[in-house]
């Protein structure tokens, strides 16, 4: 039953490749080609749900081993990585979990996307998103689940610019993306010092392990993990990007902030549960950010005038409070909240546009609480985070690139310079004709080139020398048998050629070679 594993990300991996290859080359296109690409979305992802529902049933029965693996996929000295899956425990209960929901969000899209201009567009990240955590949950190495966790930004990033033509949409997705890329380094750090203090990047083997790891070892590779389940789970200070990804549309809203997505950042802090436990400044800096960031986003919740915007600042609240239950050792309390958190809020998302109908002719309390004005004004404004970020991130950065800029333009071209464009200067043989014929279309006759800066000048002198040179010894040398003397020294470069690439000659030069290199 373990090998099933390898055919739950396959599946809408398979689906995402069929539709991609067949809307590019364009054999599904437009309407009539809705039916087919939603068909195979949802046949491919509904598999997957089988399967993971079949291999988590088999694991309840205890039937799995617990790990399968696939064969090598890179071996580099001492580094092995491995094509290498989890089939036991929380992994497999999370993988069937998101299967049965992304299952229902692609069977919702069907409907809510129909005639939409991007609309297969929209099933291929779709597709090949699931396939992305899907072998980010079930994965048994670091670089096989930082794979999926690539995979998954970049459909994240797609499907917020899903009206590309909207600026305020790329522009947010943009954001969103750089954003992640700095819980990406520290994944990727977290790798690495994985590998250089345990020899492996297997989890197994990381978490086996962390008994032995020093105390700042363990710090190191659990902090490096921290920020990047601080980054795809919008703790504070990565809060913001997850109100900015609200411009794509509601399914996909539901499936990556709502459902899926969201909840990586948490998984792999469960995941890592051993080495956590062995670094007290790590755990209590889960803590600290889910609880700052639970009473952060539920103040601006409360100031929010849309239900997008409300659903998701509920959802980083939760978030906030998965991530203290860890830090406070409560592991299995965090789990069963993350789950249920996905199946609640993956609801509310998918119903969030049929709210309206809903609630209509339902009567609401407008009785207002007494709220302190500088607190509702903070909390409008969501605390200012953007504009901050933008003044201690973005503005010098772009201040950097500006200086930069300006050192290049005004010294380093100044100091090197650049030859006066060839274009604008005659050949020799031009002048030299010129003066034959009797022209005169340049009055400064000796001047060929012209710079400024050191580079220039020194091309200026090359070019008067090499000008001098051919108008005294080939231009006006024609009648001194110059040309003959240039063929007869060509006669003897080729006779030394031929000679030289003798059969006995190569050989020589061969053995030369070797002698030397010995």
């Amino acid at each position: 039953m373990d090998a099933l594993v390898t055919l739950i990300p396959l599946m809408p991996l398979a689906a995402a490749a069929t539709i991609g290859i067949g809307h590019l080359f364009g054999f599904i296109s437009g309407e009539t080609g809705e039916s087919f690409t939603a068909d195979i979305a949802g046949w491919a992802i509904t598999m997957s749900c089988l399967l993971a529902l079949t291999l988590l049933g088999a694991d309840l029965l205890g039937k799995n081993t617990g790990s399968y693996t696939l064969g090598y996929w890179l071996n580099s000295d001492t580094l092995d990585i491995q094509l290498n899956f989890i089939t036991s425990g929380f992994n497999v209960r999370l993988a069937a979990l998101f299967s049965v929901l992304l299952a229902i969000v692609i069977r919702f899209s069907m409907n809510y996307m129909h005639r939409e201009a991007g609309f297969h567009r929209f099933f291929f990240v779709l597709s090949l998103f699931s396939s992305a955590i899907l072998l980010l949950v079930l994965s048994g190495n670091a670089v096989g689940t930082f794979i999926g966790w690539e995979i998954a930004g970049l459909s994240s990033y797609f499907l917020i610019a899903y009206a590309y033509d909207r600026p305020v949409a790329a522009a947010n997705a943009t954001r969103v993306f750089v954003t992640n890329r700095i819980g990406d380094a520290g994944f990727i750090l977290g790798i690495g010092l994985s590998y250089n203090w345990v020899g492996s990047v297997n989890w197994s083997d990381l978490n086996a392990a962390a008994a032995q790891l020093s105390s700042g070892e363990a710090t190191a590779i659990a902090l490096c993990f921290a920020v990047a389940a601080f980054a795809k789970s919008a703790q504070l200070p990565f809060t913001p990007w997850l109100a900015r990804a609200m411009e794509g549309p509601t399914p996909s809203s539901a499936v990556f902030y709502g459902a899926v997505m969201v909840h990586a950042g948490v998984y792999l802090v469960i995941l890592l549960r051993p080495v956590f436990e062995c670094s007290t400044l790590a755990m209590g800096l889960l803590a600290v950010v889910g609880l700052i960031t639970a009473l952060y986003s539920f103040m601006v919740g409360l100031t929010q005038t849309d239900v997008k915007s409300s659903l998701i600042f509920a959802t980083s609240s939760q978030l906030g409070l998965m991530f203290l239950a860890c830090g406070l050792g409560f592991w299995q309390l965090a789990g069963w909240h993350l789950c249920a958190h996905a199946v609640v809020r993956g609801y509310q998302f998918l119903t969030a546009p049929s709210l309206m109908h809903n609630v209509q002719g339902l009567s609401a309390d407008c009785s207002k609480r007494k709220v302190p004005t500088l607190i509702y004004v903070v909390s409008l404004q969501r605390f200012w985070l953007d504009p901050i970020t933008d003044w201690a991130l973005v503005k010098p950065v772009r201040g950097l690139a500006h200086d930069l800029s300006y050192f290049d333009d005004h010294i380093v071209d100044r100091i090197m310079g650049g030859a006066a464009p060839a274009i604008q200067a005659m050949s020799s043989l031009a002048q030299r004709d010129e003066q034959m014929i009797g022209a005169q279309l340049d009055n400064e006759s000796d001047t060929f080139a012209q710079g400024s800066g050191l580079a220039g000048k020194l091309t200026e002198w090359t070019a008067a020398i090499l000008h001098w040179f051919e108008d005294r010894f080939v231009l006006r040398g024609i009648g001194k048998d110059t040309i003959n003397y240039g063929r007869q020294l060509g006669h003897f470069a080729n006779k030394f050629e031929q000679s030289v690439l003798r059969p006995r000659y190569l050989v020589l030069f061969v053995c030369i070679a070797l002698l030397v290199a010995c």
